[in-house]
């Protein structure tokens, strides 16, 4: 079982061991790891630390997902090598 409060998506670097992460459910959270796994565990973490800030902040939390989904993708912004 997905234990996320969110969906995230994970993407891949040209980096072999450096990815990043973000939440297309939750704005302006994002996040780098050196694994897949780790991103899902920081996702985790940071998920509630950035939903304490909205709270701290007085900032609208948006509603849990009901089925968060991970997706794992190549970075977008990564071009063809010449």
């Amino acid at each position: 079982m997905i234990e996320l409060p969110y969906s995230i998506i994970i993407e891949a670097t040209v980096e072999p061991d450096f990815f990043t992460f973000f939440s297309p459910d939750l704005p302006g959270f994002s996040g780098v790891a050196h694994s897949i796994e780790g991103c899902i565990y920081q996702a985790k973490l940071g998920m509630a630390e950035h939903i304490a800030i909205l709270t701290e902040t007085n900032r609208p939390i948006p509603q849990y997902t009901k089925n968060p989904t991970i997706v794992i993708q190549n970075d977008q912004h990564i071009g063809k090598a010449a």
